[in-house]
């Protein structure tokens, strides 16, 4: 089920309407990392500033070139920490769209469904973000005394949180919050390996930009199997 849905949404990039989504959010993700990257050199720019006691790095020709690449991985570093609440946001405001895009492909026969009200989203959106946070600071703990299972536990925990929060989203414009909370409970253990499978790239620098759609597009159709409703053949 989870890997037919991702096919069926990479299948479906190169649909207008799609490729609109998937490109603003792209667009969306890379100003925001850059507006990170340089908030984060500003910083570093003020601390290596006259009065530090380190002046002296300023004459240094190799700091140039130094910053220049530093920059290049400071930016791919940042993308690793930074997608799984780029994911969050990016979804929240686009999924609507990518949901309407893949249900006019795939589910002609539905019925519209009624679009989220914006205030509803921008609520849900910084609840998710501030459990996302709180959850991932708790994590640091497990991160110092388990470094060797890190990267797993980071896995588990976003593809938790990352799953729940898709697959409440695609599920309230059919059922309602009520009826969501419901479906969801009722599919934890595919919505939690959905969300894992999704988490796992998002750690790798680039192949994360296009993650965020493709993984609302995937878990629309998830959504959507596990409600019964088939995909119109193709």
């Amino acid at each position: 089920m989870i890997l037919g849905a991702f096919f069926r949404a990479l299948g479906q990039v190169g649909d207008p309407a799609f490729r609109r989504v998937l490109f603003i959010g792209i667009g969306l993700t890379i100003a925001l990392l850059i507006a990170a990257c340089t908030g984060f050199i500003q910083i570093m720019g003020w601390l290596l500033a006259d009065g530090t006691g380190i002046e002296w790095i300023d004459n240094a020709a190799w700091i140039g070139d130094l910053a220049t690449w530093g920059t290049v991985f400071l930016f791919l570093g940042l993308s690793v920490f930074l997608m799984v609440p780029v994911a969050s946001a990016i979804t929240s405001m686009f999924l609507d769209e990518v949901a309407r895009a893949v249900e006019a492909k795939h589910y002609p026969h539905l019925p519209p469904a009624p679009r989220v009200p914006f205030w509803d989203s921008v609520r849900d959106t910084v609840n998710f973000l501030g459990i996302l946070i709180a959850a991932n600071v708790v994590a640091l703990v497990l991160y110092v005394f388990l470094p060797f299972a890190a990267i797993f536990i980071f896995w588990g925990l976003n593809g938790f949180l990352l799953g729940r929060e898709y697959f409440t989203l695609a599920a309230m414009r059919r059922l309602g919050r009520e009826g969501a909370r419901a479906a969801r409970r009722e599919n934890a253990g595919t919505i939690w390996l959905a969300g894992t499978l999704m988490a796992i790239p998002l750690t790798v620098p680039l192949l994360n930009l296009v993650i965020p759609i493709l993984g609302a597009a995937t878990f629309t159709h998830i959504f959507h199997a596990v409600s019964g409703t088939r995909p119109q053949p193709e």
